[in-house]
């Protein structure tokens, strides 16, 4: 599942397309999953869990200017080598996109989409969590923007070593 995180560029978002629709048409949790493996005795254990927070995206272009977004939300918390528990959600979007240049579409759908969905998913797991027995857990903001930029630099740096490589070759 490929990963990606949105919200507009600044240059997207100063000079906007003429004619561009952005709409969010339908909200819903694609998937839920929440694992206590091994319950009882994690009730049991002193201490702070340590936790760690894992997000994807996926994007399905439904038909025209119509793409479902994914965004999964994956929290694990570990007491000491114990998993505690495992709560994800994969909540997900119907987005209505036109009158956009590709780029800006791509920026779009990796940053201002994950950006509406998260607090829906963020909302969720802090349920599961509270559901569960354990304290409660908030989710900070994310800068999917930032995310955005992190790995367009990747894929660039990786991109620049590959034509390094055939070069040598």
């Amino acid at each position: 599942m490929a990963e990606e995180q949105n919200e507009i560029p600044a240059a997207a978002a100063e000079q906007p397309a003429a004619g561009a629709r952005f709409q969010l048409q339908k909200l819903y949790v694609k998937d839920v999953s929440f694992e206590v493996p091994n319950a009882p005795q994690v009730f049991q254990q002193e201490g702070a869990a340590e936790i760690k927070l894992n997000l994807a995206q996926r994007v399905n272009s439904v038909g025209e200017g119509l793409f479902e977004v994914v965004l999964s939300v994956t929290v694990t918390a570990t007491a000491g080598e114990n998993t505690a528990y495992l709560a994800e959600v994969h909540q997900a979007g119907l987005f209505g996109i036109s009158g956009l240049e590709d780029q800006q579409q791509q920026a779009v759908l990796n940053t201002l989409c994950p950006h509406q969905l998260f607090p829906y998913a963020a909302r969720t797991i802090t349920g599961l969590v509270a559901d569960g027995g354990f304290p409660p857990l908030v989710l900070q903001p994310i800068n999917f923007d930032h995310v955005y930029q992190q790995r367009m630099q990747e894929a660039q740096m990786q991109q620049a070593a590959g034509d390094i490589e055939a070069g040598n070759a």
